[in-house]
């Protein structure tokens, strides 16, 4: 308890991927320039998806759920990191450790368990389309939704507690730029060798289902798309998976990488470029690649700038 008590109160620093020196300070520049891309262009998708009622539809209700979190995921991380290059320090309280533990938990989960959910609203529409009104009906796209959510914050507030409950009485820098489970537990002077067992296990399940989901939805996709007689129907179905399959292969190219690769094959330095990678670049490049290879949000952008008086040409 006494432990428990001297970690409250004295909290944690962080390690800060800049310096003061010239490049890194570029190198800064550009990660401030990619946040600020990445939450403008998953603001204005979830604008458009709003205002256009030519996308409320499940997939782009799913998909505005998917710009929610990569709107948060960079939220949690790189403001603090900001923050902590310019004022040259890098502490972090012990409420605000359990907070980025919690949040970026609770999104990483949920936005997995979505994308599989996802495919299979791809499978409906592909394979099953007279019925897709039936089986993506309003209800079924809330509890879709509400499932990830509720998987996210199942996870979170059991990783969150357990982690904060062991005592923390040796170093308080944390290996990170922000609090991580794996980098924290190197800190604990408790035994946390049968709690990272458990996390590598649920790791895995956590990955390998929604994996297992994704690839089923996509083999009778795959098989519908062969089948299909129209070159019109068939480039469609191709353009709108394969988007959707660029992000999953972001997103769980990272996690597979980070929970499923034993940590004896990678660095800290290789752990911190993998999670900036799928905390900020990730939530970066989804809303570019649903907009650009997207007909239907280029013509509700372009319907946007039109009532506010602005030409566009595509």
């Amino acid at each position: 308890m006494r432990d428990m008590n001297q970690s409250v109160a004295s909290g944690f620093f962080l390690v800060n991927l800049f310096s003061g020196s010239g490049p890194h300070s570029v190198l800064f520049s550009l990660v401030a320039a990619v946040f600020t891309l990445g939450l403008l262009g998953n603001t204005i998708l979830l604008f458009l998806i709003r205002l256009d009622t030519r996308l409320h539809t499940p997939m782009y209700f799913l998909l505005s759920q998917l710009s929610l979190f990569d709107v948060g995921f960079p939220l949690v991380t790189v403001p603090k990191m900001a923050s902590d290059f310019l004022r040259g320090e890098g502490s972090i309280s012990f409420g605000g450790c359990a907070a980025q533990i919690f949040f970026l938990t609770l999104m990483g989960v949920a936005e997995g368990v979505l994308l599989a959910l996802m495919s299979y609203d791809r499978y409906v529409a592909v394979c099953h389309p007279l019925q897709y009104p039936v089986l993506m009906r309003r209800q079924v796209c809330l509890l879709m939704v509400g499932s990830s959510w509720l998987a996210g914050v199942l996870n979170a507030c059991t990783q969150t507690s357990i982690t904060l409950h062991f005592p923390y009485c040796g170093s308080r820098t944390v290996d990170h730029f922000f609090c991580e489970v794996p980098a924290l537990l190197k800190l604990s002077c408790a035994d946390t060798s049968a709690y990272e067992r458990a996390l590598s296990t649920s790791g895995v399940l956590i990955l390998v289902l929604p994996l297992a989901l994704i690839a089923a939805s996509y083999g009778h996709v795959l098989r519908a798309v062969l089948l299909m007689r129209s070159e019109e129907a068939r480039g469609k179905a191709l353009a709108t998976c394969s988007s959707h399959l660029t992000v999953v292969g972001l997103f769980y190219g990272a996690a597979v990488f980070m929970y499923m690769v034993p940590g004896a094959y990678h660095s800290p330095l290789q752990d911190n470029v993998v999670s900036l990678f799928y905390s900020l670049v990730t939530p970066t490049l989804n809303p570019l690649i649903y907009s650009l290879r997207n007909q239907e949000v280029q013509r509700a952008l372009v319907k946007v700038l039109s009532r506010a008086g602005l030409r566009a040409k595509w």
